[in-house]
């Protein structure tokens, strides 16, 4: 006795055929994972690296005793509010923990000695001898 087959019924494919494409969706899948390796940033990762990378700078001017506008100052590139988040943060943990700011040491970039390892031609940007220092500004 034959089954009956329905008109718009369509054979199965070959094993093979049905192999080669679970293979080759494994592979596009493989291959599209490594985007990353071929510089394609992800921008959600790009943007919460970007504020993890603001709120530590926040942090570190408030745990150097710089004050909010100084630390913006000094790092232009950085997001304002990332940068105020980590300094607020950073304050509230030092209140809590009863921890003394670090008061920040300004090191005189022309006093450093020849650093090996240098390509030739490189040097350390100037610091001005009559420009005053930004420390001193405010201590919140």
């Amino acid at each position: 006795m034959n089954p009956v087959t329905h008109p718009m019924a369509r054979p199965h494919p070959p094993r093979s055929a049905r192999l080669r494409s679970v293979l080759l969706g494994a592979a596009a899948l493989l291959a599209l994972s490594g985007c990353e390796l071929l510089g394609i940033e992800d921008p959600a990762k790009a943007a919460a690296a970007a504020e993890a990378d603001g709120k530590a700078v926040g942090a570190a001017c408030r745990h150097a005793a710089r004050a909010i506008e100084d630390c913006y100052a000094r790092n232009p590139r950085a997001s304002k509010a990332a940068v105020y988040a980590g300094w607020r943060e950073m304050n509230d943990y030092m209140a809590e923990n009863k921890i003394e700011p670090v008061k920040p040491v300004e090191v005189d970039k022309n006093a450093l000695p020849a650093m090996p390892g240098l390509p030739p031609g490189f040097s350390l940007p100037t610091v001005p001898a009559g420009e005053p220092k930004a420390a001193g500004k405010g201590t919140h």
